[in-house]
């Protein structure tokens, strides 16, 4: 194969996968299994954390109740939850998560169940800048036939919407440290993870959770 012959192959191979990854990226998320079973109540599990800040389980947890409830879902109160676990030996989101659908459902009546996993959480400097990052994914299963009803993603950064000053080196530098600084001290992470818990399961957003039966939108989704 001649070099002119191998590069266009090359950039045909290239632009493929680039298709495949733009088509996987944005395809549409199946709900058959969601809205066969269209779920009343939904009982979170503390998130599991990923990351190395160990108050990012029940930062996050503590947000998931409201975009959940104004979906038109009954939420089993997550303080409850938490604290039910605990009384039967279980401290670890990783434990919890581990427990059957069907035990779940015994335990805690609830129609579906939302696991969260947490991969980022946390302001991290990067030279001349920092940011508070935070990523975390999340699966609905059905606790009736142990379904996976829903997936999805969702990261938010302190950094979104703000654009890098054209200053000096030392000035971008003295600004990355303020603002961990800050970040450290008002726990800055705690209110990104209300933002991306919100991206995460409010409903009418592109492959998000669908609307519950308390919602006025409930079906026409």
């Amino acid at each position: 194969m001649n070099l002119k012959r191998h590069f266009a192959v090359l950039g045909a191979v290239v632009a493929l996968v680039a298709m495949t990854g733009c088509a996987t990226k944005n395809a549409p998320f199946d709900y058959t299994d969601y809205k066969a079973s269209r779920p009343r109540s939904i009982l979170v599990l503390p998130p599991v954390n990923n990351s190395p800040e160990v108050q990012a389980t029940y930062s996050m947890l503590s947000y998931a109740t409201l975009p959940l409830a104004e979906a038109g879902y009954y939420v089993l109160p997550v303080t409850l939850v938490a604290e039910a676990f605990k009384e039967n030996g279980m401290t670890q989101p990783t434990d919890m998560h581990a427990t059957s659908a069907d035990k779940l459902r015994q335990i805690f009546g609830a129609d579906a169940a939302l696991y969260i996993t947490i991969s980022k959480y946390g302001t991290t400097y990067q030279v001349i800048t920092s940011a508070t990052v935070v990523s975390a994914e999340a699966k609905l299963v059905d606790l009736k036939t142990g379904k996976l009803l829903w997936t999805g993603a969702a990261t938010a950064s302190s950094e979104e919407g703000q654009s890098q000053g054209q200053g000096s080196l030392a000035g971008l530098l003295i600004s990355a440290i303020v603002k961990q600084v800050m970040a450290s001290a008002l726990d800055q992470g705690h209110r990104i993870a209300g933002v991306t818990t919100a991206r995460l399961l409010s409903p009418g957003r592109p492959n998000g959770m669908l609307y519950g039966p308390r919602s006025p939108n409930y079906g026409k989704d």
